[in-house]
């Protein structure tokens, strides 16, 4: 048995047995680049990290920041307790450049799991190192940078702005052409002639936020604006039916997902309607056998949590229990 599964941030590696011989995972994609880890049992287990060697690791090697955990198993005995490695910061490009001494004797079954914290692109002229996370999620439109930079404009000075956004701290200025070509719900507020169309109310969200969003309509977001706010903007972008938007917001919500906010993105999953990343938590959760580490939170979620996320949860939990008996 020998399973190569990624999630997010994490590979997940099961195997048996181990020799002097290197064992080698299967190829798993993170970043750019195609990954392996390989185990080889001298006097004790060595792992090994390394992408595969092409051109896209020879000219733009990876920095990659991360840790690894090993879990030895013996079935039907109690099993040690898991060896987690420092993290780790390195230029990777052979199976050369890292490999870390575990610490552990022969046992039936290994389950090794490596966390990615950041990968950066690696560069040999003295420019500094770039991370693809978040920048790999290419938040701008495909757009002329000139009507980008006149749209930036607009937004910016507030020029022939003809409506006002109140929220939960402060206003902003906006133009209902832009906002009806990208919300058919704003498209219909401003339809509506019994409501006055100047103003607006959105006070379920900051400022910073709301500028945030606007940024994203008019073309000028940058990704750390809308890594910084993608949870408000998820919430806008389901309120306003912007479908793009939602996506996007979906799709980045599942690239670091951590034990310390996978119950979080399952409620918004579950209340947003996403099902890639309820299926990445549930992934998380179960299958990487997280649920443990969660136990303490778990019991606030079930308080107060969807009737129907907490039969889902239910259910997985109980397929996860009849695969490790």
């Amino acid at each position: 048995m020998r399973i190569t599964k990624t999630v997010a941030r994490f590979a997940h590696w099961t195997f048996e047995t181990l020799s002097s011989n290197p064992i080698i995972s299967e190829p798993f994609k993170m970043g750019h680049w195609t990954w392996f880890i390989s185990a080889e049992m001298e006097k004790t287990m060595f792992i090994r990290l390394y992408p595969e060697p092409n051109i896209i690791a020879k000219e733009q090697p990876p920095l990659a920041r991360f840790r690894i955990k090993v879990e030895p198993i013996n079935v039907g005995m109690e099993n040690s307790e898991p060896r987690v490695s420092p993290i780790q910061e390195k230029v990777l490009r052979t199976s050369e450049d890292f490999a870390w001494s575990a610490g552990i004797a022969y046992y039936s079954y290994f389950v090794i799991e490596v966390e990615f914290f950041d990968l950066k692109i690696w560069t040999t002229n003295g420019d500094l190192p770039t991370s693809i996370w978040p920048s790999s999620y290419g938040m701008k439109p495909q757009a002329s940078l000139n009507t980008l930079q006149s749209c930036s404009r607009m937004l910016n000075e507030s020029l022939h702005a003809d409506v006002t956004i109140n929220t939960a701290d402060g206003m902003v200025r906006a133009h209902k052409a832009m906002l009806s070509a990208c919300s058919p719900v704003f498209q219909g507020m401003f339809l509506c002639k019994e409501k006055d169309s100047s103003t607006i109310d959105i006070k379920d969200m900051s400022r910073d936020s709301c500028t945030a969003l606007l940024g994203y309509m008019y073309g000028s977001i940058s990704d750390e604006d809308f890594w910084k706010h993608r949870v408000a903007l998820l919430g806008a972008a389901h309120k306003y039916d912007i479908a793009g938007l939602k996506n996007s917001c979906e799709e980045s919500l599942t690239k670091d997902i951590n034990s310390d906010n996978v119950l979080q993105r399952l409620q918004e999953a579950w209340k947003y309607d996403l099902e890639n990343l309820k299926k990445t938590c549930m992934v998380f959760l179960f299958d990487f056998k997280k649920i443990y580490e969660v136990s303490h939170e778990i019991d606030a979620l079930f308080k107060e949590a969807d009737r129907e996320l907490l039969n889902k949860m239910f259910r997985e939990l109980l397929s996860a229990w009849k695969k490790i008996r």
